[in-house]
């Protein structure tokens, strides 16, 4: 008992999210509004609250002294399970110290199923839903035929008196309105199935239930009427009676289903809500048949029903042999349709670099592409994707003096790098190098390394001088490793290095279409920085340089603490904030007093914030919008372009019209910029300073904007401004600390 208390102490968050979060959990959310009015809801018949309330305790604290998974007991994905059951037996039974033992025992034997079940069908990345909740049901109910301690409840014979103790006259009189209210028999009959979900049977349940799921989510919500009403129609179409009691009580078997494939589990699409079209009847047929079988056990079939459909659905996905990007799987749950949706959206025009892989350009200094995609010579059909590089001076020129010699061209004898890490899959080093005018057919390609960088990724340099590779089959080299030189062999008249991508490990493989991630075309004042493009025949370009001040001040290290002041009300305000990592090797940044959080990701020279936990009237999340993406590297008046999602940065009224058609249409957007705006020295700065900006439109028409100002010295951020309207709020770094 005494390591149970400690544990409780040490993860006093974790556990009271796992109370809440196990009531909003039965509609898959995190919510915690809405976690608070389940449990209202829950006490309306208050015995049978209490029996839920002790079955998440007991199951959080078996839990938390197991020293199971603690986000995933926070989450209350342990927890639910027990509070069905817990309900379940405590609107069955009269309170007794009998049942309060049985109740403890349900919730071990429902949280020893879900482990099980979360290793058994985890692995195929299968959730396991209320299966636990249906095991336990069935068990302790058929069990509990023989406890003779246990009585029978009679509370609904006198459910008015226990209204009353509840809430009083003005509860009953609510009540009474509800439950006799004329309304059309199918919103009768929704409002009853929702209400079932909490084992009550009551029209004022129901209604409660409704206004907090829309208020949680407008796409859930949609999809609660949607599901339901399928179910309703195809039950009049086959001549059946929804509103009988014996279907009303499985009717929320519908609306879980299309509220977990329509905007769960999937990404809320067209495609999405078609399958939920599809799959309602099939819950509807496998109800009633479930129901005429279960019958003759004295059993009901919950929700089996749906348990059974949305698995085999969620499991028959798995075997798609192509992608699909209008009917996806969730891969990182926000317990939220919309929040899902946004960042789906989001990430398919944000991170469309990680189908690459990030190629940097295979060489020390400025070449000139000689021949691009699609040349006049040699790189067409199926080899069309490919470079081939030199060295010219400021004339042009690729030579000194005539240009007779190998030693002449100023590529020749030339350092060739790894464009990323990888392993050296083929090497041949012993072709001649060719007389100027000369070519060799016999070994096409010359001296060439072929690199794997993933299983259908490789690259190719070729024409590469006698003897100079550096490396042997494989080894494992890292981006920008010098491999061998610039060479004259192969079929090749004048010295140049060829380079391309291709999805096989063979020296005469076609080519590949792949960017370089980031590199500077040009010179001086005309020079630019180019992501994720093609370089042109023609062009002069040269690896992007990192800014050492930028890197410095992006480079925030677990462990770290960042310390800022700023003044609100005439009052200096200490932030503290902490960066950290988590189990899954996420790294973030938390406000000590808030607890926010800020996940951030760097991948090479770019710095990029993922995604924001917290409320987001937090400085931290101001920092989070206006550092949204960082490259490091510094070019004067260099912008950076981004999407932001929406459930992050949009007016909240507007947001919520927008919900409702988000899954069919998008009509409002965010747009994120950064503007590279000053150095006080190009080649060596002590002081860097970066603008950004977020802009909201709708239907392509500006609503908003806010400004930001992030200025950088040697000990990183030294201030951040935000510019809203005519508010200005500063932040500015406490120098009596380490940097």
């Amino acid at each position: 008992m005494n390591q149970i208390i400690i544990n409780i102490r040490e993860n006093r968050v974790h556990f009271w999210d796992s109370i809440l979060n196990s009531y909003s959990q039965i509609f898959f959310s995190t919510h915690k509004s809405f976690a608070i009015l389940i449990m209202l809801v829950s006490f309306i018949d208050i015995y049978t609250g209490l029996m839920g309330a002790l079955a998440v305790i007991t199951t959080s604290l078996a839990a938390f002294s197991l020293n199971l998974n603690k986000p995933t007991i926070a989450k209350g994905l342990f927890g639910f399970n027990g509070l069905l059951v817990g309900l379940g037996l405590g609107i069955y039974y009269t309170l007794s110290w009998h049942l309060v033992f049985i109740i403890i025992l349900s919730a071990i034997f429902t949280l020893l199923v879900s482990v099980s079940l979360q290793g058994v069908i985890g692995k195929y990345h299968l959730p396991y839903l209320s299966v636990p909740f249906l095991l336990g049901m069935w068990t302790f109910t058929i069990a509990a035929k023989h406890f003779e301690a246990l009585g029978i409840s009679e509370r609904g014979i006198y459910y008015m008196n226990e209204l009353y103790v509840v809430g009083g006259h003005s509860l009953v009189k609510v009540y009474e309105f509800f439950n006799q209210a004329e309304i059309p028999s199918i919103i009768k009959s929704y409002f009853i199935s929702l209400s079932a979900i909490l084992f009550q049977y009551n029209v004022l349940s129901g209604f409660i239930i409704a206004v907090g799921l829309l208020l949680f989510s407008r796409i859930a919500f949609v999809l609660s009427i949607l599901g339901f009403s399928i179910a309703f129609g195809f039950y009049n179409m086959i001549d059946a009676n929804i509103t009988m009691i014996e279907y009303s009580y499985i009717g929320f078997n519908y609306i879980l289903t299309s509220i977990a494939i329509g905007g769960f589990f999937l990404i809320p699409s067209a495609r999405s809500f078609i399958s939920v079209v599809l799959l309602v009847p099939l819950v509807a047929i496998l109800s009633i048949s479930l129901s005429t079988i279960f019958y003759y056990y004295h059993l009901a079939i919950y929700s089996l029903p749906f348990n059974a459909v949305v698995l085999l659905f969620l499991y028959v996905l798995k075997f798609r042999m192509t992608y699909s990007e209008k009917l996806t799987e969730v891969y990182f749950q926000y317990n939220s349709p919309e929040k899902n949706l946004y960042t789906f959206v989001n990430n398919k025009q944000r991170y469309k670099h990680l189908d690459y892989i990030p190629l940097k350009l295979p060489f020390m200094g400025k070449w000139t592409v000689s021949q691009g995609h699609d040349g006049d010579y040699t790189h067409q059909n199926q080899w069309r994707h490919a470079w081939d590089f030199v060295i010219t001076n400021i004339e042009g020129k690729q030579f000194r003096g005539e240009g007779n010699y190998v030693e002449d061209y100023y590529c020749f004898n030339k350092p060739i790098t790894a464009p990323a890490d990888g392993t050296i899959e083929e090497v041949v080093n012993y072709v001649d190098d060719n007389i100027i005018g000369n070519i060799n057919l016999e070994h096409n390609w010359g001296n060439t390394i072929i690199i794997k960088h993933d299983d259908e990724t490789y690259s190719k340099l070729s024409h590469l001088k006698k003897d100079s590779i550096k490396v042997k089959k494989g080894d494992n080299v890292s981006t920008g490793q010098i491999l061998a030189k610039c060479g004259n062999s192969g079929r090749s008249p004048y010295p140049h290095l060829h380079f391309q991508v291709q999805a096989t490990p063979y020296i005469g493989s076609g080519t590949l279409l792949m960017p370089f991630s980031n590199y500077m075309v040009g010179e001086g004042e005309n020079a630019s920085l180019k992501s994720l493009q093609v370089p042109q025949h023609g062009e002069t370009i040269a690896n992007s340089e990192t800014n050492h001040l930028l890197a410095s001040a992006f480079n925030f290290i677990p462990g770290q603490t960042l310390e800022f002041e700023t003044i609100n009300n005439n009052k200096k305000i200490d932030l503290v904030w902490n960066v950290k990592i988590n189990s899954i090797n996420l790294t973030y940044l938390e406000c000590r007093k808030t607890k926010a959080k800020a996940y951030f990701d760097c991948k090479g020279d770019l710095f990029y914030f993922t995604h924001f936990e917290g409320k987001k009237n937090n400085l931290l999340h101001d920092f989070f919008i206006g550092c949204f993406k960082v490259q490091k590297c510094f070019y004067p008046d260099y912008i950076l372009k981004d999407y932001i999602p929406l459930h992050q940065i949009f007016p909240r009224k507007i947001l919520w019209l927008h919900d409702f058609t988000s899954p069919f249409i998008q009509w409002a957007t965010s747009s994120f910029r950064v503007n590279y705006s000053s150095s006080n020295d190009l080649l060596n700065p002590t002081e860097i300073e970066l603008n950004s900006s977020y802009q909201n439109y709708i239907f392509k028409k500006k609503i908003n904007q806010t400004n930001y100002s992030i200025k950088i010295d040697t000990l990183g951020i030294k201030k951040f401004s935000i510019m809203s309207g005519e508010q200005l709020r500063v932040i500015i770094r406490k120098e009596n600390h380490e940097a």
